[in-house]
């Protein structure tokens, strides 16, 4: 592992992917209050954004992640980043195997996966001008342990996990880092159908702003993070098949 630090936020200029709400716009927020200089936030529809996002006075971004012109649109446009924030996610909430629609999983890797992907070669070059900086991926616990009732969700944040390694061991040598985000329960849309303890976005985006300017490869966020990945260490067979057992539950909860 090398010593490489990543960019500080105070002055950086941040392009943050799914920043209409949830964890992008904690993104944001706390980005700004740090003392970023600029904030480009990256929507699928500029018309759609939040008043709370407004508010912030970031510069929106017309950004949906799977379409590869949006995408080289947004490296033209925004030419002075140094740190882009990998934020946009979809849950498909369906089985993988028994699904209801095949669809799902191949829109789940493409949102999870293939966008990220896209993002950072489209983006390395942008960084590299500016001397190096940092990505930033928004994972999940999904991601160190396959999850059964997250099927496809579990499957494409597995490979970004990947990814994240291996784009760093390719984009160190231009001084830029890439941290992973192993993020738990948050209180956002997507975990609207769990029950129980949820952090709140702040907190994740504190957390992974932080573990950025550390150059830290990948980063657990929360306290679930944290005893999801302490529990899965003990005794992974064991994990695995709770997390299995959830797909008969009549309801999830972050309770254990």
């Amino acid at each position: 592992m090398t010593t490489l630090r990543g960019a500080r936020v105070q002055g950086a200029r941040l392009l943050v992917t799914g920043a209409n709400r949830g964890i992008g716009l904690a993104f944001v927020e706390e980005a700004l209050a740090r003392g970023a200089a600029k904030v480009y936030a990256g929507l699928r529809d500029p018309d759609t954004a939040t008043d709370e996002l407004l508010a912030t006075g970031a510069e929106i971004v017309r950004l949906e992640v799977t379409d590869a012109d949006d995408v080289s649109a947004a490296a033209a446009e925004c030419t002075d980043v140094n740190v882009v924030v990998n934020n946009a996610g979809y849950f498909g909430n369906d089985r993988l195997i028994e699904t209801t629609d095949e669809a799902i999983a191949r829109r789940e890797m493409e949102v999870n996966y293939f966008a990220p992907l896209a993002m950072i070669r489209a983006f390395a070059p942008v960084l590299a001008a500016q001397g190096g900086g940092s990505i930033v991926n928004v994972l999940s616990v999904a991601a160190i342990a396959p999850t059964a009732f997250m099927g496809g969700y579990s499957t494409s944040k597995a490979a970004t996990l990947c990814l994240g390694g291996i784009a760093r061991a390719e984009l160190e040598p231009k001084a830029i880092t890439v941290t992973s985000l192993i993020v738990g329960s948050v209180d956002t849309r997507m975990a609207a159908h769990v029950q129980g303890s949820k952090e709140q976005p702040r907190t994740i985006a504190a957390a992974g702003l932080r573990a950025m300017e550390r150059g830290e490869w990948t980063c657990d966020t929360d306290r679930m993070a944290v005893e999801s990945r302490a529990r899965l260490a003990l005794d992974p067979v064991r994990y695995e098949r709770g997390l299995g057992r959830l797909l008969a539950a009549a309801e999830l909860s972050t309770k254990h």
